[in-house]
């Protein structure tokens, strides 16, 4: 018979029930290689301290090298899914990724317009792999319908320029401002542009700056070396931390620094797990150090999903 632990009996106090995490929840695609989407989004929200809430909006075929193809869930199927939650949970943060459609896009924007006070970090990933028409139809929703919605749009420098300024024919490129000031115009307040291509003037190699920005210019970041290693998952790994973070009280400036850090010294500690690319591991930190380390963090590095370059501890 099991004990009988009541405080009628013992005359204890009953055990406090421990506070929950905060609660973020994920839009975003399936990736059966685990290296982005909802996989990427959990196990980075996880890493840091926060409870993931994961919405699937698409199902991608994909290794870790490419993208064969995806299939959209109805939108009726993924509004269905968050608001099953939302009426149970309370959330601190959202973390939108691919959402598979611009009716996908517009199905969730309608259940982030209900939580206006919540923070959103909206990333947007490489889209290339879509055909013209589609790309170019969820692109349009997504600007329309999300970024007014949107607090932090987090995405490299090149994808953010082909989004937010695709007629820029400057001889030089956009910079972080530019593009902050161009999302500002549809309503985002910061941006977040990694992989900005630098050359440093002392040394023939070349940096990678990852800035974050407001149309008032730049405001924090943090400059890696550029390397030669690519990886798939970096976006989606830094959006999540940078939510996840939000969601649990951080300033922003703070939680950028904080989301930069981790990314980096996930990819120092990535690992090919196939014949493609290699994945972050968010779980760095729980891993014991190899024979002959120091413990310190990792290399200097920056990257972002599948077309950025870096040298790394790859395991």
């Amino acid at each position: 018979m099991a004990a009988d632990t009541s405080t009628e009996k013992t005359g204890t106090e009953p055990m406090q029930e421990a506070p929950a995490p905060a609660c973020v929840m994920s839009f975003n695609s399936t990736d059966p290689s685990g290296a982005g989407g909802v996989a990427g989004d959990v196990a980075t929200i996880a890493a840091m301290g926060a409870h993931a809430l994961p919405v699937v909006t698409s199902v991608v075929m994909r290794d870790t090298a490419e993208v064969f193809d995806h299939h959209a869930l109805e939108p009726d199927v993924v509004v269905e899914q968050a608001r099953s939650v939302l009426e149970d949970v309370t959330i601190a943060a959202w973390k939108v990724g691919f959402l598979g459609s611009a009716e996908g896009v517009s199905a969730v924007a309608e259940v982030l317009s209900d939580y206006p006070d919540v923070p959103l970090v909206a990333y947007m990933p490489n889209l290339s792999w879509l055909e013209e028409d589609e790309q170019q139809a969820y692109l349009d929703a997504f600007r329309e319908l999300v970024l007014p919605q949107t607090e932090v749009l987090v995405g490299s420098h090149q994808t953010l320029t082909d989004f937010l300024l695709p007629d820029w024919e400057g001889e030089r490129p956009a910079s972080p401002r530019e593009l902050a000031v161009a999302a500002a115009e549809h309503g985002t307040r910061f941006v977040l542009v990694t992989s900005v291509l630098v050359a440093s003037s002392k040394t023939p190699d070349q940096f990678l700056d990852n800035v974050l920005a407001s149309p008032q210019g730049a405001i924090t970041g943090e400059k890696f070396e550029r390397f030669e290693v690519s990886f798939v998952g970096a976006g989606d790994t830094l959006s999540a931390a940078l939510a996840a973070l939000l969601a649990s009280g951080s300033e922003l400036h703070m939680a950028v620094g904080e989301s930069l850090a981790f990314l980096d010294q996930s990819l120092d500690a990535g690992f090919r797990p196939g014949m493609g690319n290699v994945i972050p591991d968010r779980f760095f930190w729980a891993l014991p150090p190899e024979e002959g380390e120091e413990g310190e963090p990792g290399a200097e590095g920056g990257s972002e999903d599948g077309d950025v370059p870096g040298t790394r501890h790859i395991h």
